[in-house]
């Protein structure tokens, strides 16, 4: 989700697998959903708002070392209706795009939070 120059990050619960790590809202997409209903979903999910998903601004392939792999599409949000509200995370901060690369996000994330942060995507 972006506003302005910042873009939203929430850090994962202690319970949690890869507790504290940060990684960007969203999540699994359910049999039959699109990915951009899915996103909706999960936004309503865990951050208690109705997002209009707009462009998919990357893909990203990662295999983590304990052998899962995860594919993760990434879209523009910038706007919605609601009040944030922390749902399930522990954190959930607006975050400067050239701050990402200081915050200890999930391996899967990392090349997005560099391209995020050197202005090559949204």
């Amino acid at each position: 989700m972006l506003r302005g120059d910042a873009i939203l990050c929430c850090q994962r619960a202690e319970d949690q697998a890869l507790p504290l790590k940060w990684e960007f809202p969203g999540g699994k997409i359910e049999p039959g959903e699109s990915p951009e209903h899915a996103l909706r979903r999960e936004l309503q999910e865990e951050l208690g708002i109705d997002a209009e998903i707009g462009a998919r601004v990357a893909e990203v392939d990662h295999s983590y070392q304990n052998g899962n792999s995860v594919r993760l599409q990434f879209f523009k949000v910038e706007h919605y209706q609601g009040e944030l509200q922390n749902r399930i995370f522990r954190d959930v901060l607006w975050v400067n795009r050239k701050q990402l690369p200081e915050i200890d996000f999930l391996d899967a994330d990392r090349d997005i939070v560099a391209q995020l942060a050197a202005g090559k995507l949204v």
